[in-house]
């Protein structure tokens, strides 16, 4: 896979990859705000930094909720809340999903805001996402493929860096552990585009046509996906 990292006015540094896989440019938030965009390997890294700039304005009202800590209370998914627990005999830190709950135990010596408390209620959350998505994705998907009539061999859940979901041409279908955090009709819309993949597997028209057959508002639905980003985006209520 080749990189290049570059340096954008406002943004800062930004990793550029190509992939042979890739059909369109795809733009990514990680972890610590650094922005990456992966690109088909045909198109040139010019195009890749031209990307960014019109996408300018979206990367800096977004980086700042990757870096906003987790705190008490939050709502973590569909059915998750996060407790943080100070307690006089702890020696680390520790966490727990039990039922709906994360919680989040740490010494007295250390605070909920302290990086390495936040780093283990940031992976409590991520098992806690795996959770629910384990249990309702794949019966979701199973619903949705008796409506629309497509068929696919298997569905896998796993934490996807920059997409929501895929579809290879055996019609195994992988959906993102992120997807959790969105409404439950973007959460269709997803999972309708990948059924559509088993399908139709390239983007164009036919495969627009074909998804609005069963889903009339995906034009509308498409650009509201342009809100979100695959990342644990914790709220408070």
């Amino acid at each position: 896979m080749a990189t290049k990292q570059v340096r954008i006015p406002d943004i800062g540094a930004v990793t550029l990859y190509k992939r042979r896989g890739n059909r369109s440019l795809r733009l990514s938030i990680g972890a610590n705000g650094e922005v990456r965009v992966s690109l088909p390997h045909w198109v040139p890294y010019k195009a890749g930094e031209q990307f960014v700039l019109s996408k300018a304005a979206w990367i800096l009202a977004n980086r700042g909720s990757t870096s906003t800590a987790l705190q008490h209370g939050n709502a973590i998914g569909k059915a998750h809340r996060l407790y943080f627990e100070a307690v006089p005999t702890a020696t680390k830190v520790q966490a727990r999903v039990v039922a709906n709950e994360i919680r989040v135990s740490h010494p007295l010596t250390h605070r909920s805001d302290d990086p390495e408390v936040q780093d283990v209620a940031h992976k409590a959350s991520i098992r806690a996402l795996r959770k629910e998505a384990d249990a309702l994705l794949p019966q979701r998907l199973q619903a949705l493929a008796a409506q629309t009539g497509f068929t696919y061999t298997s569905v896998g859940v796993k934490q996807l860096k920059s997409r929501w979901g895929s579809c290879n041409s055996d019609k195994e279908i992988t959906l993102n552990i992120f997807l959790m955090q969105l409404p439950w009709h973007l959460i269709d819309y997803v999972l309708v585009h990948e059924l559509t993949h088993t399908k139709i597997m390239r983007h164009g028209t036919p495969f627009w046509n074909e998804m609005s057959r069963h889903m009339p508002n995906a034009k509308a639905l498409r650009k509201q996906m342009a809100e979100y980003q695959p990342m644990l985006v914790p709220r408070t209520s």
